[in-house]
């Protein structure tokens, strides 16, 4: 359990909430959500101690262990990737280790064999022997492949990286688990599996996430960062919504009917109080009239913290019918295949959703319809009248230090006067002074709105977006989806957000390592026609990363007689191929167990020098043949449920 007591933060001069005394109970999981700048990554780094908190105590039982998701992977660039993740458990870390610093003496002494003994033993209670297999399971739910586990971490992009860090802290097992914003670098796949592992965490959980279908998936109840304060609703983020919704109209309703109220009695007062004989009754209203305005005061009916963006895409003209043609397009880099035989059409109107896992290219076709990539092979078309605005994942690559956003907007229609462009950034709600920043100083966040205020200027009839609600809010992302439903042009768009994708598309085009497949219509009709759902389904890993698989891909659409027939002999040698690896992983276990028990004994010691470096040698051997058992089980389990798809 945790709880904070009359606890008040600020960040500078802003006050972002006072006197908030709330409790996060355990096995409960919570959403911690509100607008952008409201103090919810500031209440997580109080709560991780990261910062110090300006009033108010945060109170967590002592033996309890707190794991939180921190960004400091660069203090471990040249650490095996499986080792870091291993470093969660920091005391069968260290007794790993010490272990191994020991082993590589060639004679040990009593002292150090006696050690050695008692490490051995610790990392028996701990668990140790099967530690490997466990975080290599992490790893490959996060998406990082089996090929990576013992290999640098600074061979990972930044993502990636983090996704390690995330293992790590599960890995630690803690009681309490503090995440932000932990699926902003995960793929489709891994936000599924996430989802799943946190919904069977059995510990206090506090995540923030922009994702909606997320934390209805996750949640059992709301931490809601509004009105200077922190509130707790049970529920998922739907029924936050509604309770949210219902509580401000009933406090609208009250404060409307007291205020009538006050009205008729101050109506009496001023008619009435300069007349004596009324003058008592008139007193006894004005008493009643302070008292209602005091309830009302503690209704604290003050002004939100959410504040809703106004996107409006109006395009310069129209389009032709024929928006866009991809024939056979290709891409490579180096010997990695990213895009391979992709062909495509849209005609106007159409929101067209491109699903497909990570690495299948899906951002690199977008790169390329807007020509900042050059494919290797194919050709793509524009039809007639096509004007275009892109949204890039990459952000940092649209703005410039030195540039304020009123100078950065202007840019892109140079004959728009101060007045329409300062009127553009109010919409995405930079107003006053603020247009005068410099883009450089902006948050995630806030820089999405700025991409977006340009589309705006633009009035593209063709808009193209690639994860545009990785950084907005809650709020800016239902704008977002209200605009572009009202857009009269085209949208092609890639996001990994299923409400998102639910809400905007009726058009999905699907890449996959067997090509591509467009279907007209929307998300829940393209999955009751195909029966899966590429946003809520985790693959096996032998199809999750079938798209980088270096032999041909299988042109045929369906097995011949003969196939099956191999496929079922197949099937049957992997059985017994798994069953056998799993009574080879047994028997090791019981040796290994035995041999611990020699080692613990207090006979062990009393016996011959050779005689103990004969055992300690022998627990080495069968800790190195249950580890590559536990592998080849591993590997036969996949490859079994891969036989079975």
């Amino acid at each position: 359990m945790l709880s904070t007591q009359s606890l008040s933060i600020r960040f500078g001069a802003k006050v972002l909430f006072q006197n908030v005394s709330i409790q996060f109970n355990s096995y409960q999981h919570y959403g911690l959500v509100g607008a952008n700048g409201s103090g919810k990554s500031t209440f997580l780094k109080a709560l991780t101690k990261e910062l110090t908190p300006e009033a108010g105590e945060i109170t967590i039982p002592t033996q309890l262990i707190v794991g939180s998701l921190k960004q400091d992977h660069y203090l471990y660039e040249e650490e095996l990737i499986l080792h870091l993740v291993l470093r969660g458990r920091s005391a069968l870390w260290k007794a790993l280790e010490k272990k191994n610093t020991l082993l590589q003496n060639e004679v040990l002494t009593d002292a150090q064999c006696e050690e050695l003994a008692s490490l051995e033993k610790k990392i028996e209670n701990a668990n140790g022997y099967m530690a490997e297999g466990e975080a290599a399971k992490l790893l490959e739910g996060l998406g990082i492949r089996e090929t990576f586990h013992h290999q640098p971490l600074k061979e990972l992009s930044g993502g990636y990286k983090l996704r390690v860090l995330l293992a790590q802290v599960f890995f630690g097992h803690p009681d309490i688990l503090i995440l932000d914003e932990p699926t902003n670098h995960l793929d489709l796949y891994s936000i599924k599996w996430l989802a799943t592992y946190l919904k069977n965490f059995e510990g206090t959980l506090i995540v923030t996430s922009h994702d909606r279908e997320f934390l209805n998936q996750v949640c059992t109840h709301i931490a809601d960062v509004d009105y200077g304060t922190i509130k707790i609703y049970k529920g998922n983020y739907d029924a936050f919504l509604i309770q949210k919704q219902q509580e401000r109209e009933q406090k609208e309703h009250i404060l409307d009917k007291q205020s009538k109220r006050a009205e008729d009695l101050q109506g009496f007062i001023n008619r009435f109080r300069a007349k004596s004989s009324k003058a008592r009754q008139a007193q006894s209203k004005m008493r009643l009239v302070e008292q209602i305005q005091e309830e009302m005061e503690e209704l604290n009916l003050q002004p939100s913290s959410r504040l809703y963006p106004h996107f409006t895409f109006q395009p310069l003209r129209a389009s032709g019918i024929k928006v866009l043609e991809v024939k056979d397009l290709h891409k490579a880099y180096g010997p990695k295949k990213v895009l391979h035989n992709v062909s495509m059409t849209l005609e106007r109107g159409e929101r067209a959703a491109i699903l497909g896992p990570n690495g299948i290219g899906k951002s690199t076709l977008l790169e390329i319809i807007t020509q900042t990539v050059t494919p290797d092979q194919g050709t793509f078309n524009w039809g007639h009248a096509i004007r275009i605005a892109y949204f890039p994942q990459d952000h940092s690559r649209e703005v410039q230090a030195g540039t304020t956003l009123l100078d950065w907007l202007s840019v892109y229609d140079p004959e728009a006067s101060q007045e329409q462009l300062r009127q553009i950034l109010g919409q995405v709600l930079f107003s006053g002074d603020r247009v005068q920043l410099d883009v450089k100083t902006l948050s995630g966040g806030e820089t999405a709105r700025l991409l977006l205020a340009k589309i705006i200027l633009l009035k593209p009839n063709v808009i193209i977006l690639d994860e545009p609600t990785n950084h907005l809010d809650m709020e800016a992302t239902d704008a977002l989806l209200q605009a572009l439903q009202s857009f009269e042009g085209t949208v092609i768009f890639v996001s990994h957000n299923r409400y998102f994708v639910s809400t905007l598309a009726n058009h999905i085009i699907e890449i996959s390592s067997e090509g591509v497949r467009q279907f007209k219509g929307t998300y829940e009709e393209f999955l009751n026609k195909q029966a899966v759902d590429h946003l809520s389904t985790a693959l096996p890993l032998n199809q999750r990363y079938k798209q980088e698989a270096s032999k041909t891909e299988k042109e045929e659409s369906s097995l011949a007689y003969q196939d099956q027939k191999r496929l079922k002999s197949l099937q049957a040698q992997l059985k017994k191929k798994l069953g056998q690896a799993e009574e080879h992983c047994h028997q090791l276990e019981q040796e290994s167990h035995q041999v611990m028990q020699t080692l613990a004994s207090e006979e062990f010691y009393q016996t011959p020098r050779d005689h103990q470096l004969k055992w300690i040698q022998r627990k080495q051997e069968v800790d190195q043949q249950l580890q590559q058992a536990m592998d080849q089980w591993e590997q036969a389990t996949l490859e079994w449920e891969g036989s079975q798809k």
